[in-house]
């Protein structure tokens, strides 16, 4: 268990280092629609993306990966298939899992797949909206209250805020314990528990949802962050380089008078220049 802010920050250095040495092979089972942004984040932050679905080959390549990142953005039999053979073989071979079960809560389809996969399965991780972890906490029993998904994104009545952090990170931190696994809830303000540990991270930018695939981005720098280091450690990091990132590509588009197309190809940028430094200085976290 972490105890305070400066003991996270202390272990973010060699946290980083050690991903980035290690260059985690990172096989994604994501959607069509974001395929190539997911690839791309998983280079730039220090990993080796694996994008594999096929069948046939589904077990060899969970074999030698490091990490396995399920994405249920845009679901087929044949992709849930998929998952689930590579989630048994990842299960096999202590290969961690990191699950985004995206839309949650807005389809039955959706609710069967996300249930099935961590009842059956174990997960490192689970990285959502606040909306979709507490889909999943209502499917689960943490939590008695309805909650309409609005599509892939979040509802407004459960945007994370200050006033609310407290009830929110108790929700997540006991999901995550039920689990056992480590829970990343993204919003305004972000919150990470492992069922011991819950911090909130108050970083990011309001032009981040507005490109498609930045939560899908995210997911896969989690697998590949998690893929070298620790479900925690990883996801903090994980979390803290897209979300300065994030920032930075905001300030230089703003800078440049430009647009949003500009702003995906600076978040790459700024994924890629990623360092212990910049995440030890320019982080807002606390432990809640």
């Amino acid at each position: 268990m972490i105890n305070n802010e400066t003991e996270i920050l202390e272990k973010l250095d060699e946290t980083l280092k050690n991903i980035k040495e290690k260059n985690p092979l990172t096989h994604c089972i994501t959607n069509s629609v974001t395929i190539n942004d997911c690839a791309n984040a998983v280079l730039a932050i220090g990993g080796s993306p694996f994008m594999a679905e096929d069948a046939e080959e589904l077990e060899e390549v969970v074999t030698i990966a490091d990490v396995l990142v399920i994405n249920i953005g845009k679901l087929s039999k044949d992709q849930v298939e998929a998952m689930k053979i590579s989630a048994k073989t990842a299960n096999k071979t202590n290969t961690p899992i990191v699950l985004d079960p995206v839309g949650v809560g807005v389809t039955e389809l959706r609710n069967r797949t996300t249930l099935d996969l961590i009842e059956n399965y174990d997960m490192a991780a689970i990285r959502g909206n606040i909306s979709e972890i507490k889909a999943i906490a209502k499917l689960v029993g943490v939590i008695d209250e309805n909650n309409t998904a609005k599509g892939v994104d979040v509802n407004i009545d459960d945007i994370i805020t200050e006033e609310n952090l407290s009830a929110n990170g108790e929700i997540i931190k006991e999901l995550a314990a039920k689990l056992n696994t480590t829970i990343l809830a993204s919003g305004p303000i972000d919150i990470l528990s492992d069922g011991e540990t819950t911090i909130a991270i108050d970083n990011g930018d309001d032009m981040m949802p507005l490109i498609t695939g930045s939560g899908c981005m995210l997911s896969s720098i989690v697998g590949s962050c998690v893929g070298g280091s620790t479900p925690l450690e990883g996801s903090l990091v994980a979390i803290l380089a897209m979300n300065i990132a994030g920032e930075k590509a905001r300030a230089k588009v703003e800078e440049k008078d430009e647009g949003t197309g500009s702003f995906r190809a600076y978040l790459i940028d700024y994924l890629y220049k990623t360092n212990a430094e910049t995440l030890v200085n320019e982080s807002n976290i606390k432990i809640l």
